[in-house]
């Protein structure tokens, strides 16, 4: 079966193991949900998604997320125009996210005029509580957003990340001003964010 599993972990080198996506693999064909055996002709599985090689310049207009909390697809027509919006593309189990929340949570009076988007592909039921627990004085602001990327379009459009957290700052006219992967000193962050 065609198939790209894209590892990632915090701070730890991107590990892609891809098989062949250009010729569709065969796969034996399951048993029919009736009881009728199968008849062990191959079947074409579908192709893996596509991973953005180079990092979006401009912030793209096609993706769509979810919103954690209520489900609601959010996107490019969704975005304030008027501030940086800085995308963090995070794990919940990682620890530098963790931290990166945390600290982020303690300096909230210093990018309250910043959306920040904390995205992730991760299962929603453990991405439910990481700013409960990491971000607390982050849960709730009008200006930071969890998002759920249940169709991988962030590795397909935006990067794909050799570390987490992996941070997106794009001004207002959509252009990249600044990305990063992994930690960094929370003053350098925000600054990132700000400016």
């Amino acid at each position: 079966m065609a198939s790209t599993a894209l590892l990632l972990s915090c701070n730890a080198e991107n590990k892609s193991n891809e098989q062949a996506t250009s010729t569709p693999a065969a796969t034996e064909t399951p048993a029919d949900p009736h009881g009728n055996p199968s008849t062990g002709q191959a079947q074409p599985s579908a192709p893996a998604p596509a991973v953005a090689k180079e990092i979006a310049k401009q912030l793209p207009v096609d993706f769509t997320f979810y919103k954690l909390k209520s489900g609601i697809s959010f996107g490019n027509m969704d975005l304030p125009k008027d501030k940086n919006s800085v995308f963090v593309l995070f794990d919940p189990g990682c620890g530098h996210c963790q931290q990166e929340a945390t600290a982020l949570s303690d300096n909230y009076d210093r990018i309250k005029d910043v959306n920040v988007y904390f995205v992730s592909m991760n299962d929603p039921a453990l991405m439910a509580s990481f700013l409960d627990s990491f971000g607390p004085k982050l849960n709730g602001k009008p200006n930071v957003e969890m998002l759920y990327d249940r169709n991988q379009d962030f590795i397909q459009k935006f990067h794909v990340p050799s570390k987490f957290p992996a941070n997106y700052v794009y001004g207002s006219d959509g252009k990249l001003k600044e990305y990063w992967e992994g930690d960094r000193n929370v003053n350098e962050i925000i600054k990132a964010y700000t400016q």
